[in-house]
């Protein structure tokens, strides 16, 4: 339960800002049809995650646990510093080709955004911590889902009243208090 509910919340607050709450806030308002924007999104999300987690189980199948618990330590403490850094959506991805339908363009453009992207790499360091891919990519997912259709439905509304600053500092923190307890070999896990 700990790895889905550390997933939830780190991804959560670590996409809010981020080019792919950014991507689905100028999605709604190209399309204007929230319910194939939310699908795609949710199968992009569990492809990209699933590749993701898969990746993190096995760099934690491989490394022996004192170099993989300094992997991921440190890996966690990068994160942070990369949470402060905020995310500005590149043209391309809103502009995808929308022969596909609004559910293909958002499924296409939401994976694409999400390759090496901040959330994409938490999972990674949060499969290979947690020995628990089911839960580790459910979370994301979760996470992912409870930034995105807010932004789905409200868009620009959100992005007025809700400092990101401090979403991202938060964000930010839970990495690095993670990286240092990883480094701290403090956890049932390792």
């Amino acid at each position: 339960m700990e790895a889905f509910l550390v997933s939830t919340g780190v991804v959560a607050l670590g996409e809010m800002g981020d080019k792919t709450q950014l991507l689905a806030m100028l999605l709604a308002a190209k399309f204007r049809k929230p319910v194939p924007i939310i699908l795609g999104i949710l199968v992009a999300t569990l492809a990209n995650h699933a590749m993701a987690g898969a990746v993190g189980d096995w760099v934690a199948r491989a490394l022996g646990p004192d170099v993989l618990r300094w992997v991921i330590g440190v890996s966690f403490l990068a994160m942070a510093g990369w949470m402060l850094i905020p995310d500005k959506v590149d043209e391309g991805d809103a502009n995808a080709v929308s022969r596909f339908g609004v559910f293909g363009t958002t499924v296409i453009a939401f994976f694409l955004a999400e390759m090496g992207d901040k959330t994409q790499i938490a999972t990674v360091g949060l499969a290979a911590r947690y020995s628990d891919f089911v839960a580790v990519v459910a979370g994301t997912t979760l996470g992912m889902m409870l930034a995105n259709v807010p932004a789905v439905f409200m868009g620009g509304k959100i992005a007025a009243k809700v400092s990101m600053t401090l979403v991202h500092a938060i964000a930010a923190a839970i990495f690095a208090v993670l990286g240092v307890l990883t480094l701290l070999n403090v956890g049932k896990l390792f």
